[in-house]
């Protein structure tokens, strides 16, 4: 698989996704986790949220800006490597803003907490399962009987 296509099979697995699991290092150097909805994905892979000034994952950023975010649903995933940024721009915010957000800011884009976090995304690796469960639990029995490692899709790693 080409680049170009490796790209584009990233941004369609975060975008059949939606929710993500946004993690920080927290102050004592652990992982911390979160589910974020993502509100934009760019065809390089980079990625906006928003959230609000207040929360860990603004701070942790502010101290360390590596973070990961991680998507998938039954049988596509996407781990996604990068640096985050908050970003307060006001009118960036009102371009961006859309019904979903306000159902966590009632008040508008014009809240004083709210924020973007902008993921510049440096590698990705995704993995593909065709053929849903029933695939996967036929490779298993296969791989049980030919006492053979399982195989059940594709797998790859992007530099975004």
């Amino acid at each position: 698989m080409s680049d170009t296509e490796s790209i584009s099979k990233v941004t369609d697995i975060i975008n059949d996704s939606h929710i993500g699991m946004f993690t920080t290092i927290n102050e004592q150097g652990a992982l911390v986790s979160r589910p974020l909805a993502v509100q934009d994905v760019k065809d390089d892979g980079d990625m906006w949220f928003f959230t609000s000034a207040n929360t860990s994952q603004v701070a942790h950023i502010k101290a360390n800006p590596a973070v990961n975010v991680s998507f998938g649903q039954r049988t596509e995933w996407v781990s996604v490597a990068g640096t985050a940024e908050v970003v307060t721009d006001r009118q960036l915010i009102h371009d961006m803003w859309n019904q979903t957000v306000e159902a966590w800011f009632p008040d508008g884009p014009d809240t004083p907490e709210v924020v973007l976090l902008h993921v510049d995304s440096d590698s990705a690796e995704y993995w593909t399962s065709p053929g849903g469960t029933a695939a996967t639990v036929l490779q298993w029995i296969k791989s049980k009987v030919t006492h053979s490692r399982m195989s059940v899709g594709e797998s790859g790693t992007v530099e975004l």
